[in-house]
């Protein structure tokens, strides 16, 4: 009987490396293995495919045999009460195929807040008070989950280990997998006398108020890490993180692109051609005169240095940019009519007179 094509058996090439081979037979027995589908013959021997393929391909000898097209000894494959289970070991780690508990207490969860600032406070940085409800530490245990005075002890049914093996026969022999152990839930210790106020989880919900430090430069969008400020694990598990994301409010003078800034002034006809000086504000308080030359056309940017917005993570900052915008009146008195239609006639432009009565 020929053997199998196992590149087919695991769904690559021949020029496959280990890493796609291993990953693939971690995608296959995930899905075929008989725990996962319980009483289903059909997927424990597609199962047994997948892992007698991965035997003579994960090997460098057996998979040149079979690359040559000659017969691959399979007596010894997956031979023996633990063959399976360790090379369930060698791909998915002690842990086993679907994961256990470990003998830790479970991390808390992460958790997401956001925190509006000003345009001011983006630029140079500052404290921001952030407040949300999550488990937090119950005070009346310190988070062990135990009532006070009474004893934590090793788990008796896994020994302080957190994990259990099961052993059950199948088509193809025994089969040994690592499972969290059900009386612990793979924490590995269990408390004689549940604390009242927690009800033995070492957590409880409250409010929480977080004073979160923002860096110069910082933008909407950006994620602040506070480590070890989320979500409580309960008994004694290490906290979740908490991460807070910047929301820049906008700023009736400027516009931001990256670290620089922009701000907007606007010019009548008579003063662009003529030049002015304007009055610019700046974002760390105060004004700075800035010239408008004489025939300044509408869009024209003067550039400020480093009066911007401070660069994320560096001392520098960015420019102020000031773009004129030459504002055209809509409505005019008989008198400044009359100067108009003077000016065009020096000029040489044509206007429609009887528009501008």
């Amino acid at each position: 009987m020929s053997q199998p094509d196992y590149y087919k058996v695991l769904g690559v090439g021949p020029d496959a490396g280990s890493d796609e081979i291993k990953k693939a037979f971690r995608r296959i027995a995930r899905e075929t293995h008989p725990d996962a589908n319980p009483g289903d013959s059909a997927a424990e021997a597609e199962f047994r495919a997948a892992a007698e393929a991965y035997e003579v391909l994960s090997d460098p000898e057996r998979r040149a045999r079979h690359d040559r097209g000659d017969a691959v000894d399979l007596s010894d494959l997956l031979s023996g009460i633990g063959g399976l289970d360790d090379l369930l070991k060698s791909v998915f780690g002690d842990g086993g195929l679907f994961g256990s508990g470990t003998g830790r207490a479970a991390r808390g969860r992460d958790v997401l807040v956001r925190a509006e600032i000003s345009l001011e406070e983006a630029a140079f940085g500052g404290d921001a008070d952030v407040e949300f409800r999550t488990l937090t530490s119950c005070a009346a245990c310190s988070g062990t989950g135990a009532e006070p005075g009474s004893e934590i002890v090793a788990c008796p049914g896994c020994g302080g280990v957190g994990q259990v093996r099961v052993q059950r026969r199948s088509l193809f022999g025994t089969m040994m997998s690592v499972a969290p152990c059900p009386r612990c839930d793979g924490e590995g210790r269990v408390v004689a006398e549940p604390c009242r106020r927690c009800d033995g989880a070492g957590s409880a919900p409250d409010k929480v108020e977080v004073n979160v430090e923002i860096p110069a430069g910082v933008s909407s969008g950006t994620r602040l890490r506070l480590s070890g400020r989320g979500e409580s694990g309960g008994r004694l598990g290490p906290p979740g993180d908490l991460f807070v994301e910047v929301e820049v409010a906008e700023d009736e003078r400027f516009e931001r692109s990256d670290a620089d800034l922009i701000f907007r002034a606007q010019v009548g006809i008579a003063e662009a051609a003529l030049g002015t000086r304007l009055d610019v504000p700046l974002i760390d308080g105060g004004t700075v005169e800035v010239e408008v030359p004489p025939g300044a056309q509408h869009g024209k940017v003067m550039r400020i240095a480093r009066r911007g917005m401070t660069v994320l993570g560096r001392r520098g900052r960015g420019d102020l940019l000031v773009v004129v915008g030459v504002v055209v009146p809509s409505e005019l008195s008989a008198e400044e009519a009359d100067l108009l239609r003077r000016w065009a006639e020096l000029r040489g432009e044509r206007v429609d007179n009887k528009a501008a009565t």
